[in-house]
């Protein structure tokens, strides 16, 4: 007799893929900063290396862009809303910010935006939001104030506190507009298409901020130091830019696709205690006990909202606390 794949199965199995996704999406953005540094010690100019990042995987993506050119009529919002925010706006509002007020802070600061996912989801969309997944929110931030030993250097800069929760608000746009016509079947916008032409305008507008001709190109045709070791620096920039950018949005996109806004959210904090073992393991920056149990907290919170929070089985609104959608998460958890 022919053996049957249950539903519940066959939706946990594909949960479980677009969880994978979304931990590939938090180890390639958090690989970034590793193959970066070296960079800006050799001598490149920190918005540089973010010009040539966006700018390469613009390039990257480009075929994909010809491909679908029909996003540009039919979703012209979505295409600039993305690249502004999901990809020039956490760039250049998060490297603001840090010239301002210690890098901890700022990317504390930043990923505040599972937070507000929540709330953009709970009280924008009015769908409903399970404690469990918002106590997994409060977890994560919290450690991640251990990873990024946010108490260390504490200044209070109004501008640059500011700056750091504009970076915020943008990787909110992230998730919001990854997430964008997942729902509407085969007419739903490509996301290989909507991160082709996402990269593509970050591309342009970091090319106004960035002013890329008066960047040191000679620095790319050396080597970079990476803890004693000479490494090619074009081998670094490839890295940013296939693994870091290419990777980390298809990955990332898709699996907000699959899961949530918010699930993905909390998960995608993961990607400041990657970047932080990746530092400890590739460029010697050692890890302190509270950094260690930070990152064991935000891995406790990460899977806690992921367990509790449905994946997308309904796409309706929640309007004045009754329908599908609601008993569906009060099935699987205690609604907010």
């Amino acid at each position: 007799m022919p053996v049957h794949t249950s539903e519940s199965s066959q939706g946990n199995r594909g949960r479980g893929f677009a969880l994978g996704l979304a931990l590939a999406s938090a180890v390639a953005f958090g690989g970034s900063g590793v193959a970066a540094k070296p960079l800006i010690e050799a001598g490149l100019d920190p918005l540089d290396v973010v010009w040539l990042r966006v700018a390469g995987a613009a390039l990257v993506m480009l075929p994909l862009a010809v491909r679908h050119r029909g996003l540009v009529r039919r979703r012209p919002a979505l295409l600039a809303g993305f690249g502004l925010l999901a990809v020039a706006g956490v760039q250049a509002f998060y490297f603001a910010s840090i010239s301002r007020i210690p890098v901890g802070v700022a990317l504390l600061v930043e990923y505040l935006a599972p937070a507000l996912v929540l709330g953009w989801v709970r009280f924008v969309q009015r769908r409903p939001v399970t404690r469990a997944a918002a106590l997994g929110v409060v977890l994560a931030v919290g450690g991640l104030a251990c990873v990024v030993e946010v108490w260390s250097g504490l200044s209070f800069d109004v501008l640059g506190l500011l700056l750091a929760l504009g970076a915020a608000c943008c990787q909110v746009g992230y998730f919001v507009l990854s997430d964008q016509g997942g729902d509407a079947g085969a007419e739903a916008p490509d996301p290989l298409g909507v991160i082709a032409y996402g990269l593509l305008v970050g591309a342009l507008v970091l090319t106004v901020v960035a002013r890329p001709w008066n960047m040191d190109w000679s620095v790319l045709g050396g080597t970079a130091d990476m803890d004693g070791t000479a490494v090619a620096a074009s081998l670094l920039l490839g890295w940013i830019v296939l693994i870091a950018t290419v990777v980390a949005y298809v990955t990332g996109v898709r699996s907000v696709r699959s899961l949530s806004p918010q699930v993905a959210g909390v998960v995608a904090c993961l990607e400041a205690v990657i970047a932080t073992v990746l530092a400890w393991v590739l460029l010697g920056e050692h890890l302190s006990a509270p950094q260690i149990i930070g990152g064991a907290v935000v891995l406790f919170g990460a899977f806690i909202a992921q367990s509790s929070t449905p994946a997308k089985a309904s796409q309706t609104p929640v309007a004045g606390g009754t329908g599908d959608a609601e008993r569906e998460l009060s099935a699987r958890g205690t609604a907010v």
